[in-house]
């Protein structure tokens, strides 16, 4: 499947504007700044296990159906319903508040994320 794989952060633009957006803590923020999230993702036809580890061995796991409105959480724990949908091969979230797109581009995981009109982009490799 074209999303399922492990991945580990590459770069990031506009970390720090983004968690503090988040309502993470300074601390947090400081531990994550150069930190390698780890993304797994398992696809099964329209079912999707994300699941991504950051600093200090905290992690998220959303379940995700693709057309069907779906519980998810943030890394700052707030939890919100959103429905999930494919376009042309990037997946797409939104909610009121939040938007997400996901894509492999050139065998790299592509994620962006815009909340309260900060964009954050994180790029990761595909680990073996």
């Amino acid at each position: 499947m074209a999303f399922s794989g492990k991945f580990e952060t590459e770069s990031e633009k506009n970390y720090d504007e983004f968690m503090q957006r988040l309502g993470l803590p300074s601390d947090a923020i400081e531990k994550g700044r150069n930190f390698k999230t780890t993304t797994e993702v398992q696809q099964s036809g329209q079912d999707f296990v994300w699941s991504q580890l950051y600093p200090g061995g905290h992690s998220i796991t959303n379940k995700l159906t693709v057309g069907k409105e779906c519980d998810m959480e943030t890394v700052g724990g707030k939890k919100f319903k959103a429905t999930v949908r494919m376009e042309g091969g990037k997946m797409v979230v939104d909610s009121p508040h939040y938007h997400f797109t996901a894509e492999i581009v050139d065998g790299k995981l592509v994620e962006i994320s815009t909340f309260g009109g900060v964009t954050y982009e994180r790029v990761s490799k595909k680990l073996a």
